[in-house]
């Protein structure tokens, strides 16, 4: 055989192997139901460009902000297969997930660790929600299961403020005040100071706002932006909520997540913890220059009153046990004393971790090696 022939059935067979590879790729569709500006859709988007290096293009990720699935449909949209990975709010399901938002719903208790928790609570909150639901809650884990989905982390925000179109910072102007609330415990201490919670879809938010159905929306300062409702906002009253928002960042699919390999799932984790850690740098690092911007727009900012403060830290204790009542008799949940009393010592070992935290890499250094290096890929989410 000639060596021009030699070459030649080489390189053909080169190219049929690059293209067999090619076609072997399988891109997983990562839908997120928030603007392409949010810290979420950001932090995703750096994650699936270091997943994808790390698989060779064998197995991709790919983000569609706003566009796939919408917040409310995500989880629905993940059991049905219409995306392989999503960002689900568990506090729209509340049949769905009882255990997880036992769990979230106890963010107000971040409001007694003091004023200086502001600072770091996103990361904290964050990694302590995730840590326990990936390690401490097999009921967690079965109820994502049972919507055939595997949790794989989650990002937290700044404390909840008022967000509003007046000024409302006092016990008699937040009575009777209509204010859009993204979960249920957030529901009840608008009931407590004798205001009118809304329930509603982020993605109504701004309309509702601009036309007057809100007086205000309790959310981080940040989200304000993401929503691109700077300009229908007008005054913002921090010391009152508190409490942080936690987003399940990266559920995935469980028919996707059978399709990886053990090393395809290691890489995923470790793609997820970036993402996690670094949405919940963005939303605590990126706070302070977003007020620095609303005050340069013309917001006024307020404080609660120390009244307010008062009643929201008296509505948190009491708060404690009736979610526990609660859950245990609507939805069946039988260790929330147990799972409360675990969470908040991991929540404890979080906030004193974060406070020696100053960077997005230490974040990710803090999510990966406390938590997802932990998880054996090999166990974990299988069925």
């Amino acid at each position: 055989m000639k060596i021009e022939k030699i070459i030649a059935m080489t390189a053909v067979t080169a190219s049929l192997a690059a293209w067999a590879n090619v076609a072997g790729a399988r891109e997983l569709s990562f839908a997120i139901g928030h603007p392409p500006v949010s810290n979420l859709v950001k932090s995703a988007e750096e994650a699936a460009i270091g997943f994808n290096e790390a698989t060779g293009g064998e197995m991709t990720l790919k983000v569609y902000p706003l566009t796939l699935l919408s917040m409310a449909e995500t989880s629905g949209g993940l059991r049905e297969g219409l995306a392989d990975v999503g960002t689900v709010m568990t506090p729209y399901f509340p049949n769905e997930f009882p255990h997880t938002n036992l769990i979230v719903e106890s963010s107000m208790a971040l409001n007694g660790f003091g004023e200086d928790v502001a600072d770091l609570q996103a990361g904290a909150f964050a990694a302590a929600v995730t840590e326990f639901l990936m390690t401490k809650c097999p009921e967690c884990v079965q109820e994502f299961a049972a919507q055939n989905q595997v949790f794989t982390g989650g990002s937290g925000t700044p404390p909840y403020v008022l967000n509003c179109t007046k000024p409302i910072s006092t016990m008699d102007e937040l009575k009777g005040a209509r204010l859009r609330i993204g979960g249920a415990n957030w529901a009840r201490w608008s009931e407590a100071i004798g205001a009118i919670p809304v329930t509603m879809s982020g993605n109504e938010m701004l309309e509702a706002l601009s036309q007057g159905v809100l007086d205000c929306i309790i959310l981080s300062t940040a989200d304000v932006y993401n929503f691109g409702m700077g300009g229908a906002v007008t005054h913002i009253t921090k010391g009152a909520p508190g409490g942080a928002y936690f987003a399940s960042v990266s559920n995935i699919n469980q028919d996707s997540w059978n399709e990886l390999s053990e090393e395809q799932r290691s890489q995923f984790l470790k793609a997820m913890a970036k993402a996690s850690s670094l949405a919940s740098w963005r939303y605590q690092s990126g706070s302070v220059e977003l007020e620095a911007k609303a005050k340069q727009d013309g917001v006024t900012f307020l404080e609660a009153t120390d009244e307010v403060k008062a009643t929201t830290l008296e509505f948190v204790k009491s708060d404690r046990a009736f979610m526990i009542d609660y859950f245990a008799k609507e939805y069946g949940v039988e260790r929330g004393e147990e799972m409360l009393t675990e969470f908040e010592a991991l929540l404890t070992k979080w906030v004193d971790l974060m406070r020696e935290a100053d960077s997005a890499e230490q974040y990710e250094a803090l999510f990966w090696n406390e938590v997802y290096s932990n998880i054996d890929v090999s166990q974990y989410g299988v069925r």
